[in-house]
């Protein structure tokens, strides 16, 4: 998956009218995070690393399709495998840990909570290895990391979640997070349909030994499990990707990072109506907090003065 948070790093000006990317933004940002309840739809009806297998295995045979259809040049080993990596980070990794904590008990809402703090783990992670960052955003780190952990908390306190559920989120977060790292450093320059073929390939590839081992391929082939799934891989690995690259394309990849702090919130929303998640007063102001904490985070640093 191509990451929303490369584009915290300065991106062009956006070709495209405002509103419309405002509007792009704000539709990628909705469409993300219905990626988390029907998540949780789907590891109540298979294993986590089945229903993975399964939907990049599916994206891969559309993106294959979509890219011998419009006789995209196919790129070398070089690039072929940056792609590749990132796939295993950002594919496997993260959904590994998301899935796999939500059949854990982890709710859709602390799942759309933690990855959501995606933009605040890459700043974290590029101040570790020697990148400067400004006052607000170092104040965004602090506030959002502390509101991250009091949800965490007040879910652990409460039952609602357990430490191995925790630490598959953690994992996750990682995952999308170096992937991200990863994409900024080493970035290649292929089809967005080749490259989204090839790593939902990897992603399956190095999931598939999982699926059959620990879960002998399962899912009960339910009309709520296939419900799900098609729309896990049609709205948010296909519909979503999409849209990504629109805006990427007309220089607004830009605001979807500013737009990252509403998925915790939006994420709740979604667990609240569509699984009758519930919110305890400490969750929802850790919620504002880390909201709060992703916005600062991720303001533009301003050039120093000459």
């Amino acid at each position: 998956m191509r990451s929303v948070t490369s584009a915290a790093s300065p991106a062009p000006a956006s070709s495209a009218r405002p509103w419309l990317a405002a509007v792009m933004g704000l539709s990628f940002v909705v469409i993300w995070c219905t990626g988390y309840p029907a998540g949780k739809i789907v590891v109540g009806h298979s294993g986590p690393f089945t229903a993975l297998c399964l939907r990049f295995a599916a994206a891969a045979v559309i993106f294959g399709v979509l890219a011998v259809v419009g006789r995209v040049v196919w790129p070398g080993w070089r690039e072929g495998r940056h792609s590749a990596v990132v796939g295993l980070l950002q594919l496997a990794m993260q959904f590994g840990g998301v899935y796999g904590a939500m059949r854990l008990g982890a709710s859709a809402s602390l799942a759309a909570l933690v990855i959501g703090a995606m933009p605040l783990s890459v700043s974290a992670f590029s101040l570790l290895l020697g990148e400067r960052i400004g006052r607000l955003q170092g104040l965004g780190l602090a506030v959002g990391f502390s509101g991250v952990w009091l949800v965490i908390g007040d879910s652990i306190a409460d039952a609602r979640a357990d430490i191995w559920s925790i630490v598959a989120l953690l994992v996750g977060l990682l995952g999308i997070s170096c992937g991200t790292l990863y994409q900024k450093r080493f970035g290649s320059q292929v089809d967005l349909r080749v490259g989204l073929f090839i790593q939902n390939v990897a992603g399956a590839a190095v999931l598939l030994p999982l699926a059959l081992g620990l879960e002998g391929l399962s899912f009960d082939g339910s009309t709520r499990f296939w419900l799900a799934s098609s729309w896990i891989v049609l709205v948010n690995s296909v519909g979503g990707f999409a849209l990504l690259f629109l805006l990427i394309r007309n220089g607004a990849a830009t605001q979807v990072a500013a737009l990252f702090y509403l998925v915790p919130a939006v994420g709740a929303i979604m667990g609240h109506f569509t699984l009758g998640e519930v919110l305890t007063r400490i969750e929802i102001i850790g919620f504002f907090v880390a909201a709060l904490g992703v916005y600062l985070g991720t303001r533009p640093v301003k050039p120093a003065a000459a």
